[in-house]
């Protein structure tokens, strides 16, 4: 196919606005990739790696916008750039053409000014960010930051000064926080109340969230720590600030941990903290071995987002902590893998979110189950054979020319379609995340998609399950009901959230592996 590059000298724009043009250019006829990145050594490395880069971006500095567009004609390549200049000129005139006060040019300015806020959010190419959370601090100003790609070094010494002042640096690619009720980065539309969360994960942290909204409580704060946080070289800097935080605010009750696998000493660290809280505490480490670990007598160990949620309410509510119940029914899950033919073996997780995939490998292989990933629980099993898969969407090998997943749905559109053809195909999951950043309307592109995968194996005399769980609510832009309802017409099975999702497509694999046996008592 056809690729063009050019560069835009000068027009610095945040990620997430270049996301969304990069989404509004995806949707016209012919389009492939629409990638618009700054000039950085690190975008062009991966547009390197993607095989992407071209001259015409060799000279690109910093501060220039690289735009790169591949389509099946010249004519479509050439209506893309035409839609991606009329997009990037439509921001607003500005403020002094009509004599109003401009905008601050920078936080200096803006609090000299006697701005009342006390967090600066930062989106900017990862080279810069570091210097800008650094002007934030100086200033006095939380910081939440968005981008990625800001060095090690830089995020330690931040989150260093940040704890000398007695501040909070939420990122690096920090992707979610909710505080005092104002949402920052992709977030839901979710009730106040007494429980606070702290999360190394950005989706994680809103499907904890979203299921503690639909079991009735709500979020006094959600802190976003970024996820090399819990990395060993960062100690869990902001982890550990958060939950003290937590643990002085009045408006919390129950504090809810939330990490993918943290580091040993950092998941020590964080516990001493959780210790001295002096609140009770629910805390989740994807894959930790809870029996060996030692935890303080106020935390609750969990294993899953599902776990991690219902404990967190049924402590706010001063209910005792009985077993979750799964909403799976065991009918459903062997109809499923009854209709499958002798070639179907295998489940795959398309997910948009990192968590959702660890969490379903550490499930799937608590079944007996062999997985492999992108992003692995095991670095053995990356390069597995035949296996059951659980992909992150969501990581830089899907993402170079891309928006993110929670964004643009076309790579597990087109995977979703590649699973249909391949008879080996069991059953597929696949999330679908809501709230203030994502998809307008997700259900109106994988609704079709998965009606026509289904149709698709149909013809090839084949049933295929594909089960969804909406991360969302029903305040949420576009609804938790209609969302789920148009995947149910589609023909989806239709999960309560994460968990469920993988459990119920692991049942399925169990039965249709062995047919004459029922699945195991774990699986249930």
């Amino acid at each position: 196919m056809p690729i063009s590059a050019t560069v835009r000298p000068n027009l610095y724009k945040d990620s997430v606005t270049l996301m969304r043009v990069s989404q509004r250019v995806l949707e016209e006829r012919g389009v492939r990739r629409a990638t618009l990145l700054m000039g950085t050594p690190a975008n062009k490395a991966m547009l390197a790696e993607a095989g992407l880069m071209r001259t015409e971006l060799g000279d690109a500095r910093p501060a220039d916008l690289m735009i790169v567009v591949e389509a099946e004609s010249s004519a479509a390549i050439d209506g893309a750039n035409a839609r991606i200049g009329t997009l990037l000129d439509s921001a607003p005139a500005a403020p002094s053409a009509t004599g109003a006060t401009p905008a601050p040019s920078s936080i200096a300015l803006a609090v000299a000014r006697g701005a009342r806020a006390t967090i600066a959010q930062i989106s900017v190419p990862g080279p810069y960010a570091g210097a800008e959370a650094l002007k934030a601090l100086k200033q006095g100003l939380h910081a939440f930051v968005f981008s990625d790609n800001v060095p090690l070094a830089e995020e330690r010494a931040l989150k260093r000064l940040a704890k000398c002042k007695r501040l909070l640096v939420m990122g690096p690619d920090c992707g979610t926080a909710i505080l005092r009720g104002v949402p920052l980065g992709f977030a839901n539309v979710v009730r106040r109340g007494p429980i606070g969360l702290v999360g190394a994960s950005g989706t994680g942290l809103q499907e904890v969230m979203c299921r503690i909204d639909a079991m009735g409580q709500g979020i006094s704060h959600a802190i976003g720590t970024g996820s090399r946080d819990v990395h060993e070289a960062i100690g869990g800097a902001t982890m550990c600030q958060a939950i003290d935080l937590l643990a002085d605010d009045a408006s919390t009750r129950v504090i809810v941990v939330v990490s993918k696998p943290p580091a040993k000493s950092v998941a020590d660290e964080v516990l001493r903290h959780v210790a001295r809280a002096g609140k009770q505490c629910v805390v989740l480490f994807l894959g930790a071995d809870r029996a060996r670990t030692t935890w303080p007598s106020n935390a609750v160990p969990v294993a899953t987002l599902r776990d991690a949620a219902a404990a967190g309410v049924a402590l706010a509510a001063g209910d005792s902590l009985g077993g979750v119940t799964d909403d799976i029914d065991r009918d459903v899950w062997e109809r499923e893998a009854r209709a499958l033919s002798s070639s179907q073996r295998f489940v795959h997780g398309l997910y948009s979110g990192g968590t959702f995939s660890i969490e379903a490998q550490w499930l799937w292989l608590a079944l007996g189950m062999r997985t492999q990933s992108n992003a692995p629980i095991d670095s053995d099993v990356r390069t597995a054979g035949d296996a059951h898969r659980a992909t992150d969407f969501g990581a830089d090998e899907y993402t170079v020319g891309r928006p993110h997943p929670m964004i643009d749905l076309g790579t597990r559109v087109e995977q979703l379609a590649r699973e249909a053809r391949d008879a080996s195909t069991a059953a597929v999951v696949l999330d679908v995340v809501l709230g203030y950043g994502s998809h307008p309307d997700p259900a109106a592109v994988l609704a079709p998609a998965i009606a026509d995968a289904r149709a698709v194996a149909a013809r090839a005399g084949r049933h295929l399950p594909v089960i969804a769980f909406v991360c969302g609510t029903e305040r949420d832009p576009q609804s938790l009901s209609t969302q789920q309802a148009a995947l149910r017409a589609a023909g989806a099975l239709i999960a309560a959230d994460s968990t469920s999702a993988a459990r119920l497509a692991g049942a399925i694999a169990i039965v249709a592996d062995d047919r004459e046996a029922a699945p195991t008592a774990s699986a249930r």
